[in-house]
């Protein structure tokens, strides 16, 4: 990959997520990523990520330590009305403000409360205490606002943690905030940081950095990143405000990764496999039946999440028993017995029964051993059957072997019957 080049601590930024919750595992934080790319578009650089608990004296301490090193720093989280939201607290020791209640702050609270038929109670009232100086931030959709203000030459932000809220407080508030100072600054110059992003299953990311090796011309002001997940490995392709990169070069090197990565690279951009095997069937005017076993409904689940998915959706079944199988399904219980419920024959005949008493296009199954439990010497943990059939003998089964806990499996699991069934659909439009 190309170094990179040393940023102009103008347009650095860092996020600070906020909440012990973060720390012990009952909350993930997604928000710095959601930031990070709404940031990117105006040119600023997010090279520091903190997570902090609700300790005021270590907020203050995280906040002192991002100014230093980060002109915009932005912080969500901590600003509810409980005794453990103490942000507010932190950021007015660490800049020497008081907190003083803002009519503005209490009167959004206020209206949003009222909707839906509340009055703020004592806690809720400590949400309108805002820094003497800040800009109070309104929240459109909670309760709780926020606040920006300028200390020490650095512009800090503070949101709700709740996702939805700092999505539309970024949107409405932050956005058009930052992208006035840039506009001011000498620094509009600065171009916004673009990042093209690919999505790939069936090949490791060893293989995936192998086939992409040398594709990236040394110099070139572009990172090359691989991120792997149960979903496969996401490729990306992001450029730096520091140096311009021609729409050219880009556009390229997006040719190069397609090229490269053919058959495996399933989706571009925000879409997702579900998205995309929507859109394929619905072009191809295709019906779906799922009969699930391991992945019990995750495979239906994510299938429905797409709008419109009624249009190909026909029924999912969750057949997690050997009697549910014969039942629902048909699969003989001689075959079950003969190669057990986690085989090829199993997820052929559970496909086929689906697709049969559904009286769709095409029946996907899949059937395996998600653990931790239920393992044999000849089946271990992570085999997983995915079953296709398509009608008149056009029927396919996969083998699989997973690792990863019981939740990983079950999302590998999904992703390979959604990618069967991807390809499937590919080949039937190209024959």
């Amino acid at each position: 990959m190309p170094r990179r080049a040393q940023s102009d601590s103008s347009c650095v930024a860092e996020t600070i997520a906020i909440g012990s919750e973060l720390l012990v595992g009952g909350r993930s934080d997604s928000n710095s990523l959601h930031i990070t790319a709404a940031l990117g578009r105006l040119g600023i650089e997010v090279r520091f990520k903190s997570i902090v608990g609700d300790d005021q004296a270590d907020i203050v301490n995280v906040l002192k330590t991002a100014v230093r090193r980060a002109k915009v720093v932005i912080m969500t989280g901590g600003l509810g009305p409980t005794v453990d939201d103490c942000t507010r607290e932190a950021i007015a020791k660490t800049t020497g403000r008081r907190l003083a209640r803002r009519k503005e702050a209490l009167d959004g609270m206020t209206a949003r409360l009222a909707q839906w038929r509340r009055t703020p109670n004592k806690g809720q009232l400590r949400q309108a205490l805002i820094p003497t100086g800040a800009t109070v931030l309104p929240n459109p959709v909670g309760s709780a606002p926020g606040f920006s203000l300028t200390w020490k030459d650095a512009t800090l932000i503070s949101l709700p943690g709740v996702p939805r809220e700092m999505e539309a407080m970024m949107k409405e508030s932050v956005v058009p905030l930052l992208a006035a100072q840039r506009e001011s600054s000498k620094h509009a110059r600065l171009k916004p940081i673009t990042r093209l992003v690919f999505h790939t299953w069936g090949l490791p990311e060893a293989e995936v950095d192998a086939k992409l090796q040398g594709l990236i011309p040394k110099g070139a002001p572009i990172d090359l990143g691989l991120l792997a997940s149960p979903m496969g490995v996401l490729v990306s392709l992001t450029t730096t405000p520091r140096q311009s990169a021609s729409g050219e070069l880009l556009r390229a090197l997006a040719d190069g990764i397609r090229t490269r990565l053919g058959e495996w690279l399933f989706a571009e951009g925000p879409e997702t496999m579900e998205e995309v095997l929507g859109r394929l069937l619905t072009e191809q005017q295709l019906t779906v039946a799922v009969a699930e076993s391991c992945t019990g409904g995750l495979i239906g689940h994510r299938l429905t999440q797409v709008p419109g998915s009624s249009a190909y959706v026909d029924r999912g079944a969750i057949c997690y028993s050997n009697r549910a199988k014969t039942e629902m399904l048909g699969v003989p219980a001689e075959l079950i017995a003969k190669h057990g419920a986690v085989s090829k024959e199993v997820a052929s005949a559970m496909a086929k029964g689906i697709r049969e008493r559904a009286a769709v296009s095409v029946g996907l199954s899949v059937t395996g051993i998600a653990g931790p439990g239920g393992a044999t010497d000849t089946k271990p943990v992570g085999l997983v059957y995915v079953g296709l059939d398509g009608g008149a003998g056009d029927a396919i089964t996969r083998e699989f072997r997973f690792h990863g806990d019981r939740q990983v499996i079950k999302q590998r699991s999904s992703q390979a019957a959604l990618d069967l069934l991807r390809r499937w659909v590919i080949g039937r439009g190209t024959t």
